[in-house]
């Protein structure tokens, strides 16, 4: 996947919001005639406008290296080398069939080898690869790796649960409807007692 990163100049108005070019708006006019409405009529008239830059922000994560937000490691842990929890962690992404809402909480852990990070950046990498087009499961698996590899702890483990649009907005419309999918590397891979124990803690 080319991922592209930042913004160049030219992407910013003198008002500082980012430029829509013409072809952009004008597909999203397509859209809005094709779904049954009028682009032109008035409540209309600024919305192709609106809804790029609404896209543009719901997807800035392919302008980011979540690896980044691993690199400032501490190593002074006062002997710590327990489990590292972070639970409930809220998310928002689309679906890369239908661009509908996945919207959930994470739980994220990892048991560490000699160096921690702050506990922000477990919930900022879990962001940055949820701000692009997604499917839960590579969502999951994406966010275990970049700590797996980044980190090289004895564990992972990564459960995320969510709702989607694409279920409860169309098609079969079940809402209430959770799914729930998990990641499991290192000690919480081979060890079923590790497992249990960061399954637990999770609430699951």
């Amino acid at each position: 996947m080319t991922v592209h990163h930042g913004h160049d100049d030219d992407d910013f108005g003198e008002d500082g919001k980012i430029v829509v070019p013409d072809h952009v708006q004008d597909a999203i006019r397509t859209l809005i005639r094709w779904s049954g409405d009028d682009p032109d009529r008035e409540g209309l008239l600024d919305t192709p406008r609106r809804v790029a830059r609404a896209w543009k922000e719901y997807c800035q994560g392919y302008g980011e290296d979540p690896a980044t937000h691993l690199a400032r490691q501490f190593e002074e842990v006062g002997g710590y080398n327990e489990l590292v929890l972070l639970k409930d962690i809220p998310f928002q992404s689309h679906c890369e069939h239908h661009m509908a809402p996945i919207i959930g909480k994470a739980a994220i852990a990892y048991l560490p080898r000699h160096k921690v990070v702050g506990i922000s950046k477990l919930a900022r990498v879990l962001n940055a690869y949820a701000r692009r087009l997604q499917i839960q499961e590579r969502l999951t698996a994406e966010v275990a790796t970049c700590i797996w590899d980044n980190l090289k702890p004895h564990g992972v483990a990564v459960v995320i649960e969510a709702q989607h649009g694409c279920m409860t907005g169309r098609g079969v419309r079940t809402p209430g409807v959770g799914m729930v999918t998990s990641r499991m590397m290192g000690t919480f891979l081979e060890d079923n007692r590790s497992r249990k124990e960061v399954l637990s803690l999770m609430g699951y």
